[in-house]
């Protein structure tokens, strides 16, 4: 895509699949969905698409941190999941978080929600709406307006896989909760990090030092359903290959149905347990 569709607004500003049996784990666990979440209703799913090399996107990563960790009063529970787009790395620092499959998606909604333009920070909410990420009063008005669906009741298991590469290994079993229709929907799981800090050397942050929560740093499809009720059980398995580091106890899964016009139908959220 050309540089000149691109752009860096401030405020105001205009491998899936399970692990053979022969395959060793070291440690596993098991979750189910908050009684929070369940109470409350289900969850409205943000997604901020951010880089390292845009100069507004730290301050739209300091705004969906604090809307992650509680600070704004609201109706609905929220998940919050930010990836990193690798279309700034040429403006002097390669972000270590970007990817071009993160591009990808970020160009999917805004041709899904007719945009002009790609730009960062940007905020998607239930795949729906938008606002720059920056935007407090934008992001607090679209949560409130954005559509509920019931959180899945899925319970995870997680295991820790040494055979070969360690990777983690996270299986689902439950219902949506929501209907699927003829066209179809994803079940997707994101697996991502906070409590990232970087020293950011060169580019347009040169010289600051940078936080980053609820980094996807993988993002899967358990299976795609169609024409279901809400109380048809689903179950699967999906690996995610580990990085360097991995510290179970910065990370999350999140898992959502997503169908063809981009739309989310329903999240969830689980805490990875420490001792996975």
């Amino acid at each position: 895509m050309g540089r000149r569709l691109l752009a860096c607004f401030g405020k105001g500003s205009s491998s899936s699949g399970g692990a053979k049996e022969t395959q060793a784990h070291e440690k596993s666990a098991t979750a189910d969905v908050s009684a929070e979440e369940m109470r409350r209703g289900g969850a409205v799913l943000v997604e901020l698409f951010s880089s390292q090399g845009c100069k507004t996107s730290p301050e739209a990563e300091i705004l969906v941190s604090r809307l992650g960790r509680g600070d704004f009063e609201l109706g609905v529970p929220v998940i919050v999941l930010a990836y990193h787009v690798d279309y700034w790395d040429y403006m002097g620092w390669k972000d270590p978080y970007g990817s071009s499959q993160w591009t990808v998606r970020q160009k999917a909604y805004v041709e899904a929600l007719n945009l002009d333009t790609m730009f960062t920070p940007q905020l998607v909410f239930q795949g729906r709406v938008q606002c720059q990420g920056n935007d407090q009063d934008g992001m607090l008005s679209a949560i409130a307006n954005a559509p509920k669906f019931p959180a899945p009741s899925f319970q995870a298991t997680f295991e820790r896989l040494t055979s070969g590469s360690e990777s983690l290994q996270v299986s689902l079993t439950g219902s949506l909760r929501s209907k699927v229709d003829n066209q179809g929907a994803n079940i997707m799981v994101a697996l991502y990090e906070s409590g990232l800090v970087t020293n950011c050397p060169a580019g347009e942050n040169k010289g600051r030092v940078l936080s980053n929560d609820y980094v996807v740093r993988k993002l899967e499809k358990l299976c795609t359903v169609k024409d279901i009720s809400p109380k048809k059980h689903v179950s699967g398995t999906v690996t995610f290959p580990l990085w360097e580091g991995f510290n179970s106890g910065k990370c999350g899964v999140a898992v959502f149905v997503q169908n063809n016009s981009h739309h989310i139908f329903g999240s969830q959220n689980f805490q990875l347990p420490d001792n996975i």
